[in-house]
């Protein structure tokens, strides 16, 4: 397929031969050592071949073979499959022909403001479900591409390791190792004795507690990469009078104020909620990106202007209209109340639990047990409020609080475990139901079993007539169970009926492990009775499942069965907080009911996130808030937090953070209801107390104060001083030249149905195709990227995403770039058989489109480019394009066609055949023609592209305001003819005398 050339050269670029086959030779390479990729080659095939030991010989790329035809479709077939190939691209933004996703344009300007920095510190803030996490893959991979970072770190919750993994993996090509408490035994026995888990060019997710801790920490900042993200990054950070996880964030806080005072190591920052209401925390938060930042007055433009640098944040209303090419992205989130009354005997057990805890707080013995039974009512208060199950769960485990020596240290420990802090470390492990049983002062005679649960009452030291009444209500809690008693449970029924016989796949979210488990007990249940037409799948998933497993449940309810089943569609997912932060659930379910009511509005915020976010195919998502009526438990969250915010919300189309004032109302007002018995009127004003009403008037002023400054603040921020049009047009150009969508979504169908995948139009949109029949590579590779137990047919959408186990139409997509891939791989490779070969090198066309025989030459371009680097240096990359240029007349005195009309011809529609001899000729006169006069043309449109590409670069990097300096694009070798292809005339044409 080579000829030996010339000049043994080995620039960046330039072609050469070695081990049977040729390649690539890479940046990075040496006179000593070649970095070599195979030529059509992935990344995954780079490898080192030295020269000194091995031969190497330069080489050029072999022309094609004249007797080699295709038919019509045969040279547009080979241009896409070359295009889409690229992994690495001309354009400024290196990597992305290398990655697996389609950025919109707004998730380019982070990119932007990081390509302005010669460290990169970023604070990536934007809301739930628009994508921080493909945002910051997108500067990752750009810094990586660009040699300016070596290797990456990801600091996570367990929970989320396994999806950043997933992440970095399928769209941004990294292979990162999980550092975790489940996985550093065995990370450790693979490491060599002596030296360090971590290395400054390797990429990690690591639990953040776990690396904070002293024995590990210091090891890691010594070997720590030099490019740091930090998911939710609001919870490494507290102010000063934290009441919640004060030395957790502490130690989080140390850890990346170290690794922050590296001043050359790049820092993203993510988080939805980078202010808690709390003004220190934030301060420090950006403090970490730049000393300045902690301190510097944002009423001043300098420090408006100094935040705009390293702070980005968007809201969905923000980029809709990045959405208004079909991209699967909910247009509205229809959100609603819904009420249920309290049966007569579950009012009962709550007037009975009122009593209790007025008593026993009004009886407390100093402020030490008055706290502890405060927060020890409140528990069972509000876990009865969730079910009868996590009720009889409270009032069998001994209160957390009871450990606590101080009244401060009781808040704390009762904050953490009863309400939703801000503040909180993570829902990760505030599922566990809070025990609400404290002993009295005097020792019981007789101690049971403390470790178990259903002896708890017996075993603790209370007095007997206390003991009876906890009984009593445990009892009592226990025969409410089911919807004849709990109408909560009964109103759920109806509602998930509802949604399922409308085409929603509803989440429930609770608040406890016990009430998780007894809803989708009784789910199951009920809505599979016997003689159910339509059976329904249940599944739970809480925080006693690891994060592997909770996955694995998931997976299992929602993925194909080992058969190859798809999921049923009927389906309801029971959850805890564990999975309403980090799991995206978009693909597998559109609506949300919030069956047991948060204390923190965010949490309302983040559980609706995993459903109304991008890739959602559901347009309109549902969002439905279960409350009692006659709870005034539930009364007092809906009014005091809940309906607030989303009113600030609607009115500001701001949603903000509790403000901190939030703790001491909601204090306020449980006392009213505890101490005094009284369910305060939030519509009437009259009925407050002076004390209440004026604190609840202080949150409400707060939080629209809070709401107004931050809405008055966005115009301020990065996003709104880098405009994506700046860029607008090189991305275009970027992807025009790796191919449009419609050009991938015409060639997958028209290749798969050539290599008899016997593609079917959907009427949703797209196609089917059967994989048992292709060619075994081809098959091999769709296995690979969609796993064994795949659907079948397989499902290929006309969007920019698509569910697990099926495939979206762009360059970027697994099964889409395999199908190039083959297609490139045997149309260069005669050896396969015929039908495999749905791409040829040559062809001779008759045509309507043309007066006159017309040459179309398909080129590869190859750029040595020169970048300049934060330091000052200059680095060397390879850059790679795909031209189509077309003459008129014969190739000794060629009448060379504008580009538009180039591209034309490969629309151009054949109307008669061509005789194989006389078309072999033709095409072997044209290579003839190649070896002499026209070369000279082609070396002059490959400076003239590398021009185009250098001023490409410059455009963004002065947008970008990087340096210039040095910046350079230069072709290396003479350009790659893939494709030779002649178009004659129609035979129904008079024709000309060069006929």
């Amino acid at each position: 397929m080579t000829t030996a050339a010339s000049a043994p050269k080995h620039a960046v670029g330039s072609l050469v031969h070695a081990r049977g086959r040729e390649w690539v030779v890479l940046p990075d390479s040496t006179d000593d050592l070649l970095v070599l990729r195979p030529l059509g080659g992935a990344d995954v095939d780079i490898a080192g071949v030295l020269p000194g030991l091995e031969t190497v010989v330069p080489a050029t790329f072999a022309p094609p073979t004249p007797g080699d035809l295709g038919d019509q479709h045969t040279a547009g077939l080979l241009r896409i499959a070359l295009r889409i190939g690229f992994r690495a691209g001309a354009g400024p933004f290196r990597s992305l022909a290398s990655i697996a996703v389609d950025p919109r344009p707004y998730q380019l300007v982070p990119l932007m403001m990081a390509l302005r920095q010669d460290t990169v510190r970023l604070l990536i803030a934007d809301d739930v479900g628009i994508g921080k996490t493909v945002e910051a893959g997108l500067i990752v991979a750009e810094l990586l591409a660009q040699g300016d970072a070596r290797g990456l770190v990801v600091l996570c919750s367990p929970a989320l390791a396994e999806q950043w993994r997933a992440e970095l993996r399928g769209k941004f090509g990294i292979d990162a190792r999980l550092v975790l408490p489940a996985t550093i035994g065995r990370l450790l026995r693979e490491t060599p004795y002596g030296q360090s888990v971590f290395r400054p060019e390797g990429f990690y997710i690591v639990s953040t507690d776990f690396i904070k801790s002293p024995r590990h920490r210091e090891d890691f900042e010594r070997n720590c990469p030099d490019l740091v993200i930090v998911d939710e990054a609001h919870t490494c950070v507290a102010d000063s009078t934290a009441q919640v996880s004060a030395r957790t964030s502490q130690q989080r806080y140390g850890l990346l104020r170290a690794l922050a005072d590296d001043p050359g190591r790049h820092l993203l920052l993510v988080t939805a909620t980078p202010h808690s209401g709390k003004e220190e925390p934030f301060r420090r938060l950006l403090g970490l990106l730049d000393a300045r930042l902690a301190t510097v007055g944002f009423e001043t433009r300098a420090g408006r202007d100094l935040l705009a640098q390293f702070f980005v944040q968007r809201r969905r209303a923000d980029i809709r209209e990045d959405f208004q090419d079909g991209a699967h992205f909910p247009s509205s989130r229809d959100s609603a109340e819904v009420s249920y009354t309290l049966h007569r005997d579950y009012r009962a057990l709550l007037a009975e639990v009122l009593a209790y805890a007025r008593e026993t707080v009004r009886s407390a013995d100093g402020a030490l047990q008055q706290r502890q039974r405060w927060w020890s009512t409140l528990a069972l208060l509000r876990t009865l409020s969730s079910s009868p199950a996590a009720a009889v769960r409270s009032l069998n485990t001994r209160a957390g609080v009871q450990e606590a020596d101080t009244p401060d240290e009781v808040d704390r420990t009762g904050q953490s475990t009863v309400s939703d802090p801000a503040d909180t470390e993570s829902a990760e492990s505030a599922d566990e139901v809070p025990g609400s049983l404290l002993p009295t002062p005097t020792p019981p005679a007789a101690a049971a079993d403390p470790a178990d649960p259903d002896d708890a009452i017996t075993g603790a030291a209370i007095d007997d007539d206390e003991k009876a009444r906890l009984v009593a209500m445990a009892e009592a809690a226990g025969k409410l169970a089911g919807p004849t008693r709990d109408t909560k449970l009964k109103k759920l029924v109806a509602t998930v009926t509802d949604l399922l016989d409308s085409g929603y796949r509803p989440i429930v979210f609770c608040r406890y492990i016990a009430t998780s488990d007894y809803v989708a007990g009784h789910l199951k249940k009920v809505l599979n009775k016997k003689g159910t037409e339509h059976p329904v799948a249940v599944a739970s998933v809480t925080g006693k499942l690891s994060p592997d497993m909770r996955l694995n449940r998931i997976a299992e309810l929602t993925g194909t069965d080992e058969n190859g089943e798809p999921a049923p569609e009927r389906r309801v997912l029971v959850a805890t907080d564990c999975l309403s932060e980090g799991v995206n659930l978009q693909e597998s379910f559109d609506a949300v009911i919030h069956y047991d009511l948060a204390w923190n509005p965010t949490r309302h915020e983040q559980r609706e996130g995993r459903v109304d976010r991008f890739g959602q195919r559901t347009d309109n998502v549902k969002a439905l808030t279960l409350y009692g009526a006659d709870n005034p438990v539930d009364d007092i969250v809906l009014k005091v937090l809940l309906r607030k915010h989303e009113r600030i919300r609607r009115a500001t189309g701001i949603s903000v953070p509790v403000p901190q004032q939030a703790d001491s109302a909601m204090q306020a007002v449980f006392e009213e209801l505890i101490l005094r018995g009284e369910t305060p009127s939030f519509e009437q004003e009259g009925l407050f107390e002076s004390e209440q009403l004026l604190v609840a008037e202080q949150l409400e002023l707060a939080w629209e104060s809070s709401a107004e400054r931050e809405k008055a603040s966005r115009s301020l921020y990065a996003q709104n001083r880098i405009k994506k049009e700046d860029v607008a047009a090189e991305v275009a150009e970027i992807r025009a030249a790796l191919g449009t969508g419609e050009e991938v979504r015409e060639f997958t169908r028209r290749a798969l149905g050539a290599l008899r995948g016997v593609p079917a139009d959907r009427k949703q949109g797209g196609f089917t195709a059967h994989t048992d029949a292709l060619p075994q590579g081809l098959r091999d590779a769709v296995t690979a990227a969609l796993g064994p137990r795949h659907p079948r047919p397989v499902v290929f959408h006309d969007a920019p995403s698509a569910p697990r186990g099926e495939v979206a139409l762009t360059r970027t997509d697994p099964v889409v770039a395999a199908t190039a891939r083959f297609v490139l791989d045997t149309a260069l490779d005669e050896k396969f058989p015929a039908w495999q070969r749905p791409a040829r090198r040559c062809g001779v066309i008759r045509t309507s489109a043309v007066r006159r025989p017309t040459t179309m030459l398909l080129l590869r371009h190859r750029f040595q480019l020169s970048l300049p680097t934060r330091d000052g240096s200059v680095r060397t990359q390879l850059a790679e394009d795909a031209r189509v240029v077309a003459f008129h007349g014969r190739p000794e005195a060629p009448q060379w066609l504008p580009d538009e009309e180039a591209l034309a011809l490969l629309e151009a529609c054949a109307t008669g055949n061509s005789d194989p001899g006389f078309a072999a000729d033709h095409i072997a006169s044209i290579l003839a023609a190649l070896r002499s006069g026209l070369m000279d043309e082609l070396r002059l449109r490959s400076k003239a592209a590398a021009k185009e590409l250098e001023a490409s670069h410059h455009r963004v990097r002065t947008a970008a305001r990087a340096r210039l300096a040095g910046l350079k694009a230069a072709p290396q070798g003479d350009p790659d003819v893939l494709g030779v292809f002649l178009y004659r005339p129609a035979a129904t044409i008079e024709l000309g005398a060069d006929a």
